[in-house]
């Protein structure tokens, strides 16, 4: 991964550079951004940077023997700890066991977020965990001379996730890194790391991408301008997202919503039954996604009743859906409406029945329509 191969985020490029020109390199740097945003693919760039052998003033070479086995991330300096947890694929319990996998994973792109990982592993239904031991593990990893780089280079990607015990063995690491070692934390929930650890290391601000920046990256993955610009508003900067909606069109998730929303106008329980079935067929992160997409169009409709159509950032095809459904419903009820929304995403992220969730939720909306 090259900083050129990112897009946008100047500013932190230029200051991450900055300090291994200058040598003022903190031995910890937390990137602390968004969800699917470009901390771990910032982390990743930097890492190249720091031991390339022919970085100029703007990126690494990308072609020098250091380069050319980060791109592979088989780097002897570079180690990784993430999440992991039981796996049909992996019979380990610890980072290094699933090392084939996740390079694998993060070479597909870099911009991840931990549910795509924990189906990549096949751990369904199960939450990642960074144990104590793989915590104490950290000074094995890093007590021998680097082998090839200047320095070496820990990433821990979701370091949020460490227990107490796990994170209080780190923070000794951090209090007493080994000589010429670099930690590189990516997190997008930092609020639940310990303050000590924070107040440990240097924090690199990553902000979501901007529209624009989303727009430029899919249409260089050969993504339609139409398509593109639908994918920009979904995603909000996450260029996970983006990456995951490219394969499912936002004009398969409108039908979707158009098509329930008819059944819950209608009151045809029968229908509303089938299309629960069919809910209930989807994988977990496909079920989120098309609450995510509803609570959307619920708030733009909400912006829209209010009469604030500049703050509005729907695409022109979807405007006249927005305009006519706004008319159906009146303030309060597409109110209710973003709160049931809510609720079931929050039962559907705890693993309660798809089906009985969105059923539920289906036949609590239906009412809504007649409060006018």
């Amino acid at each position: 991964m090259l900083f050129k191969d990112i897009p946008g985020l100047a500013p932190i490029k230029s200051t991450l550079i900055r300090s291994v020109q200058t040598s003022h390199l903190a031995h910890a740097l937390l990137f602390d951004g968004a969800n699917g945003g470009g901390g771990l693919a910032l982390a990743l760039a930097f890492a190249t940077y720091i031991n390339c052998e022919n970085r100029s003033e703007e990126d690494a070479c990308g072609v020098c023997a250091s380069c050319a086995k980060m791109n592979k991330l088989i780097h002897p300096d570079f180690h990784s700890i993430f999440p992991i947890a039981t796996s049909k694929k992996v019979s380990g319990n610890t980072s290094e066991a699933f090392l084939p996998l996740w390079r694998t994973f993060l070479l597909e792109t870099p911009y991840r977020v931990l549910p795509e990982w924990l189906d990549f592993i096949t751990a369904e239904n199960k939450q990642g965990n960074i144990s104590v031991e793989e915590a104490r593990g950290i000074l094995k990893k890093l007590s021998v001379k680097s082998y090839e780089g200047e320095y070496k280079i820990l990433l821990i990607w979701k370091p949020e996730i460490m227990n107490a015990s796990s994170a209080n063995a780190l923070l000794k690491i951090l209090e007493e890194p080994p000589y010429k070692t670099l930690f590189l934390l990516v997190s997008d929930q930092s609020d639940r790391l310990i303050t000590t650890i924070i107040s440990r290391t240097q924090r690199v601000a990553v902000p979501a991408f901007s529209d624009e920046e989303v727009r430029q990256f899919l249409k260089q993955q050969a993504v339609s301008e139409t398509v593109a610009n639908q994918i920009a508003y979904l995603c909000d900067g996450n260029l996970s997202e983006a990456l995951r909606l490219v394969n499912e069109t936002s004009d398969d998730r409108s039908a979707w919503f158009a098509e329930w929303m008819r059944y819950c106008y209608k009151y045809d329980v029968a229908s509303l039954v089938k299309l629960a079935d069919a809910f209930d067929g989807m994988n977990k992160e496909k079920q989120k996604g098309l609450f995510e997409y509803a609570l959307r169009l619920f708030r733009d409709m909400l912006v829209w009743s209010q009469g604030a159509v500049e703050l509005l950032r729907v695409p022109q095809e979807e405007l006249t859906f927005v305009q006519n459904f706004s008319k159906a419903v009146n303030f309060d009820a597409l109110e209710n409406m973003v709160q049931e929304v809510n609720v079931a995403y929050y039962h559907i992220e705890r693993n309660v029945r798809a089906k009985m969730v969105f059923l539920d939720l289906s036949l609590t909306i239906a009412p809504f329509f007649q409060r006018r």
